[in-house]
């Protein structure tokens, strides 16, 4: 970053902390709110509890530039050492209600999936839970169209609710306007999904819960658990991204405090109270390990927050 854009960015901050006051903390620790569980603050932060406080901080973003960092359950986030220069919004829980109705069940965007998943099935609709698997949140997933064991969001997305925070009042968006593909729709970084409508079946709850269970324990087998944000890399077409890293012969490779996992390749561990900027340094090494040892470049699912561009 420049020394200008530098400066611009902490005018837009100072001017967002004056016009949205006690809707926002300075200088709020957010890697502890990932689950890698490292990295630094935010330079504001706000948990906003209805949409009004939603658009009162859009009037801000607005009217400033701030740079702006929407934050779900943090599971697929790595915030580097030196923090985020901008505007963090986390929901609070009063975003996370989930209402069931016949077969569709609508969710607010700071729900767990792993609760929606619960919640769903002990009610006899089944359809979502492989969602047990996944420890982000409703808005998190809708925006990743996030997946697992053979599943994904888009398979009973119906719709959703959005406010841009570049301004717009709340707005439904129908899941087939969406975009949605492998990890990724057209949700930008500057919108918050504020609920999430799905269409699931009637079903048998105990053999839900019995998929559920059963779930769980495989994930238990085969991933690490300790600080990390599940898969780094995404598969690419016809491969899975752990079994390249593995054949590259890097499981265990370690820079400083983080570690490719010895359990699942596609898993980088963070050490407690290490360094988010050694996690940043392994991505980098095996991505390029990967693409001259094998010649397949892996791109990475996780997002990369408050990193200097190339670095």
């Amino acid at each position: 970053m420049s020394e200008v854009s530098r400066d611009q960015a902490w005018s837009a901050i100072a001017s967002a902390a004056e016009l949205l006051g006690p809707l926002a903390e300075r200088d709020r620790p957010i890697g502890e709110l990932t689950t890698y569980r490292v990295g630094g603050p935010a330079a504001l932060f706000s948990e906003p509890a209805t949409v009004a406080d939603l658009e009162r901080l859009a009037a801000a973003v607005s009217a400033t530039g701030i740079a702006v960092l929407v934050l779900g359950k943090g599971s697929n986030v790595l915030v580097a050492d030196g923090g985020f220069a901008g505007l963090c919004v986390r929901l609070t829980d009063g975003f996370a209600r989930i209402e069931l109705e016949a077969d569709v069940v609508r969710a607010g965007g700071a729900a767990a999936y792993p609760v929606l998943a619960r919640r769903t099935a002990a009610a006899g609709l089944t359809g979502l839970e492989w969602a047990v698997g996944i420890p982000g949140s409703v808005g998190g997933a809708v925006r990743m169209n996030a997946g697992g064991h053979g599943a994904q969001t888009s398979d009973r997305l119906v719709a959703c609710r959005i406010v841009s925070l570049q301004g717009g009042a709340e707005r439904l968006v129908a899941a087939s306007a969406l975009d949605l593909s492998y990890r990724h729709s057209s949700i930008g970084p500057y919108d918050v999904v504020t609920e999430a409508s799905y269409h699931l079946e009637h079903g048998d709850a105990a053999l839900s819960t019995a998929r559920i269970d059963e779930i769980v324990r495989w994930r238990r087998e085969h991933q690490p658990g300790g600080q990390n944000a599940g898969s780094v890399f995404t598969n690419p077409p016809g491969d899975a991204a752990g079994r390249l890293v593995e054949e590259a012969g890097l499981k265990g490779f370690r820079i400083g405090s983080a570690a490719v996992s010895d359990r699942h390749a596609n898993f980088i561990q963070a050490d407690p109270g290490g360094s988010a900027d050694d996690v940043r340094r392994v991505i980098d090494e095996v991505r390029a390990l990967v693409a001259g040892r094998l010649g397949v470049e892996l791109r990475t699912e996780l997002r990369l927050v408050g990193f200097e561009e190339g670095s």
